[in-house]
């Protein structure tokens, strides 16, 4: 575990998981509302750490900067994909696969952010398709490159997620139902086990 400061005009800190061996591709994990609690130690983003480090992904989770109604917030996690394909570049001459992943506000973010970093693969758990006029996530999904996969709760009633789900499914992204709320309690390890499995077949299959 390693401490990070994210370079940048904001203060963002994260923390950097790595596994035992060189890791084989880096996920950036984008945290929830911070207004709301969300924090680099949410535990949806925790489990799905700990289940990336032991497939050989190191997972880089932080915390957002000052609260700018999700507008620099897009630009933290696009300034921390930056710096985890910095930070990797000489492990591999063509620097590592890399991936986001974020949960509920984080999830919008990472479908924002991804349109102007180009990850190689991007999984978000229940995203809301807007957070503003000019924060639409469901528009950015549409033009997004790289594959997708969408996990929802079927009991969520916290967020707007079935657009979401629909344009994933007409781009051909992989969707997950899971049988619970927004919360998503008694089901960590199933996102975890889910999102490492995605990102095992999209980053590590091709790295």
């Amino acid at each position: 575990m390693t401490d990070v400061l994210i370079p940048g005009s904001r203060d963002v800190r994260g923390t950097l998981e790595e596994p035992t061996d060189e890791p084989r591709a880096v996920v950036v994990a984008c945290p929830p509302h911070p207004q709301q609690g969300g924090s680099r130690s949410d535990p949806r983003l925790v489990a799905v750490s700990d289940a990336l480090t032991e497939a050989g992904i190191a997972c880089l989770r932080f915390d957002y900067g000052s609260w700018d109604e999700g507008h620099s917030e897009r630009e933290d996690v696009r300034n921390a994909v930056r710096w985890a394909r910095d930070e990797y570049d000489e492990v591999d001459a063509d620097g590592l696969p890399v991936g986001v992943f974020g949960y509920s506000f984080g999830a919008s973010l990472a479908l924002l952010a991804s349109a102007d970093t180009d990850p190689d693969a991007v999984a978000v758990l229940a995203p809301t398709a807007r957070l503003d006029d000019d924060l639409n996530a469901l528009k950015t999904l549409g033009g997004l490159e790289a594959p997708v996969h969408v996990l929802y709760g079927e009991r969520d009633t916290t967020v707007d997620w079935e657009p979401v789900v629909e344009r994933a499914r007409e781009r051909g992204d992989e969707t997950t139902a899971l049988a619970g709320d927004h919360f998503f309690l008694g089901k960590h390890d199933e996102i975890a086990t889910t999102v490492r499995s995605f990102f095992e077949r999209t980053l590590l299959e091709v790295a």
